[in-house]
């Protein structure tokens, strides 16, 4: 009992830590370094904070990590509702933990173009700075990609908490919509980009599933229901 509640909290505790440190290299330094359509621009910004993107690329790189040890979290939290459903939400995060992770690429790709290694010299300055921006750009479109199987990774947890009966229906309500929210915002700006800032707006929204690691680190789990349902599903 003391087992899965421990589980539970570092759970609550993981997200949270995620949520504290994704925003800053996912949102804060791309809004402050990169300019639409103005390659030359980005480029100068990168080059004059390379710090800070790199900065950027180690927070993401602690959100990865974080997600790997989530997806096995997550799964002994929820396989006692249904084994086959928990794999389903775990293999849905893996599959978006590993695109995040391949997605690092593209930002070590854009600091490589502006190393100024002599083998870049047969490109142009503006070229640089084009194949910067792409790279950049590239980087952006990824992120819609693996939004989507965050999405259905919260779809299916979202139905698993709400018949799982040791957590509140009202989370996994929650964690439904913010999956709607997710696919509504990568499937929005694959099909409709000029709508971009609409389907962000919506995507903000997604915001209302923070109310799983907070009531996994505040009430944890209902520990007799918990140990019902595993025995149940032994």
């Amino acid at each position: 009992m003391n087992s899965i509640l421990k589980t539970a909290r570092i759970t609550g505790i993981l997200i949270l830590i995620m949520a504290v440190i994704a925003p800053f290299g996912m949102l804060y330094v791309p809004s402050t370094l990169i300019v639409p359509g103005d390659a030359t621009t980005t480029a100068t910004n990168v080059m004059a904070s390379e710090s800070l993107f790199r900065l950027a690329i180690v927070s993401d790189s602690v959100v990865f990590l974080i997600e790997i040890a989530l997806c096995a979290l997550l799964y002994v939290l929820l396989k006692p509702v249904s084994k086959t459903l928990a794999l389903v939400a775990t293999f849905a995060r893996l599959a978006m933990t590993i695109l995040q992770g391949i997605n690092l690429l593209n930002h070590f790709f854009a600091l490589l173009l502006l190393s100024g290694a002599g083998y870049l010299t047969v490109f142009a300055p503006d070229q640089l700075h084009a194949l910067v921006l792409l790279f950049l750009n590239a980087h952006e479109s990824v992120v819609l990609i693996w939004g989507l199987a965050f999405a259905l990774h919260l779809l299916v947890s979202g139905y698993l908490v709400y018949k799982s009966g040791y957590l509140p229906k009202w989370v996994g309500d929650l964690l439904i919509i913010a999956a709607l929210c997710y696919f509504i915002q990568s499937f929005g700006n694959i099909l409709f980009p000029q709508y971009k800032e609409l389907f962000a707006t919506i995507g903000l929204l997604s915001i209302v599933e923070i109310a799983l690691p907070l009531w996994l680190l505040i009430k944890g789990v209902d520990t007799a229901e918990w140990a019902k349902r595993t025995l149940a599903s032994a």
